[in-house]
């Protein structure tokens, strides 16, 4: 399923495809599809690169990347306070 964002409804959607067919023609559509999708690809592809660069650089400078851990861990300290608190709540009901 396709979600799209800023709540576009169906008609806008369709008045919008309308308007592209109007434009650059049915024959075109596909071939404007396919560069928009490789220049995604390509966008994509560069930000891992980027990402996977400084995350390299700074294992070799010994800075700890994973801040998944220490957010996990801290996830896990506030889910037992909650537990706590709610345990006496259940108990007194």
């Amino acid at each position: 399923m396709i979600t799209i964002p800023l709540f576009i409804s169906g008609a806008e959607i369709g008045f919008i495809i309308f308007i592209l067919v109007m434009v650059f023609g049915a024959d075109k559509i596909p071939e404007i599809a396919r560069g928009l999708g490789k220049g995604m690809r390509t966008l994509k592809n560069a930000s891992n690169d980027i990402k996977g660069e400084i995350q390299k650089s700074a294992e070799k400078q010994g800075i700890d990347t994973d801040f998944s851990k220490d957010v996990r861990k801290e996830i896990g300290k506030v889910k037992e306070d909650i537990e706590e608190i709610t345990g006496s709540v259940k108990r007194k009901l």
